[in-house]
C-alpha cells in the first residue's frame, strides 16, 4: 500500500515522486507540502474548483522507465518516462549474482571469521593504490577481508605533511594511530594515466581536479627529466611511475607519527609496482636510519624483489 503525502488544497504525491522534489520542497517523504513551496497562487477562490494544468504534478508510471522531474521557471513540475540505459538491468542482475555467490561460498563458509571481523579489524597492512580499475590490490595481491586497510587515488599519492589535509592522510592516521599497522605498502603500476598526465604537462596553472592533484608528484617528474631526459615519452613514464612511488614512501617520514613508529621499529615502509603488461610485481623496503650528526634522515631504498 503506497501512503500518498498530503499537500494543501488536496493535492496528493506518492513518497517515490517527493523523493524526486528539491530537499527545499519536500525533505522527506512524510512531509506536508504548501501551496507556496509548490508554486501555486497564495489564493483561490472557494468557487473555482479547477486546478490549472501548469500547477499539475503529472506522473506517468510505465513499467521499467525511469522518472524525471522537470522544474520550469514557472514552478511545475513534470515526471517524464526516460527509458533506462541499455543493459542496465542486466549489469546490476551480474553484480547480484556475484554478490549471492560470495555470500553463499565464501560469507557462510566463513561465518565465525566475518563475525569476529564486525566486532573489530586488525590489519597488519595499510595500502595506498591507484584509482585505475585494472590494479585492485585485493585481487593482485589477494589480501582478504581484515588484512589491509587502503586508500585508492589517482597515481597512488602520499602528499606530504606541508599541503594540509585529505582523504590520504586521513586515512594514513588511522590506520597507524588507531589500528596501529605493522605495515604500508604504496603500489604504483604500469601506463598510469595519472602520471602520463604529469609528465605531458607544460605547466601548472590547469585548474582541473585532476592536475592539481597530481601536481602533488611534480618532484618525481622533475627527477625523472633530469635522470631520463634522452629516452622516450613511454620510458620517462615508466620510469616516473616507480619514482613517484618513491616520492611518496618519502613523503610518509613528513607525518611525526609515521616517523616515530618507523624510528622504533614499530612500523615498517614498502614500495610497490605492478605491471599488467607482463603480470610481475616488484616491491622494495625503505629503510630510514637517523644520523644525531644530520639534520635529516638518511634513507636507502633497499631489498628490491621481483615477483614473476
Amino acid at each position: 500500500m503506497v501512503l500518498p503525502i498530503l499537500c494543501s488544497k488536496a493535492r496528493w504525491i506518492s513518497p517515490s515522486l517527493a523523493a524526486l522534489l528539491p530537499s527545499s520542497v519536500c525533505r522527506d517523504p512524510f512531509h506536508v507540502l504548501t501551496s507556496n513551496s509548490l508554486g501555486l497562487p497564495r489564493k483561490r477562490s472557494d468557487s473555482d474548483s479547477r486546478i490549472e494544468q501548469t500547477n499539475l504534478v503529472q506522473v506517468s508510471s510505465v513499467k521499467n522507465s525511469i522518472m524525471r522531474l522537470e522544474v520550469s521557471s514557472s514552478a511545475k513540475f513534470i515526471v517524464k518516462n526516460v527509458p533506462k540505459p541499455k543493459n542496465e538491468v542486466e549489469v546490476f542482475d551480474d553484480i547480484k549474482q556475484r554478490f549471492l555467490s560470495f555470500k553463499k561460498r565464501v560469507y557462510m563458509q566463513k561465518l565465525e571469521h566475518y563475525r569476529r571481523l564486525a566486532e573489530v579489524q586488525v590489519p597488519k597492512f595499510m595500502v595506498i593504490a591507484c584509482a585505475d580499475s585494472r590494479v585492485c590490490p585485493s585481487n593482485i595481491l589477494g589480501f582478504q577481508p581484515g588484512e589491509a586497510f587502503m586508500i585508492r587515488n589517482v597515481a597512488n599519492l602520499v602528499p606530504p605533511l606541508e599541503n594540509g589535509p585529505s582523504e590520504t592522510n586521513a586515512a594514513l592516521e588511522f590506520a597507524v594511530n588507531t589500528l596501529e599497522v605493522e605495515n604500508i605498502l604504496v603500489i604504483g603500476h604500469s601506463r598510469c594515466g595519472g602520471i602520463e598526465t604529469l609528465m605531458s604537462m607544460q605547466d601548472e596553472l590547469n585548474s582541473s581536479f585532476i592536475h592539481k592533484w597530481i601536481t602533488k608528484a611534480k618532484f618525481a617528474k622533475f627527477k625523472t627529466k633530469s635522470v631520463a631526459q634522452s629516452h622516450s615519452f613511454d620510458e620517462q613514464c615508466r620510469h616516473c611511475e616507480k619514482e613517484s612511488v618513491n616520492r611518496s614512501l618519502l613523503n610518509l617520514l613528513t607525518y611525526p607519527w609515521i616517523e616515530d613508529r618507523v624510528k622504533n621499529n614499530l612500523l615498517s615502509i614498502h614500495g610497490g609496482y605492478y605491471n599488467f603488461l607482463n603480470c610481475t610485481f616488484e616491491k622494495w623496503i625503505l629503510d630510514v636510519n637517523i644520523d644525531c650528526n644530520t639534520d635529516g634522515a638518511k634513507y636507502l631504498f633497499k631489498d628490491h624483489e621481483i615477483w614473476s
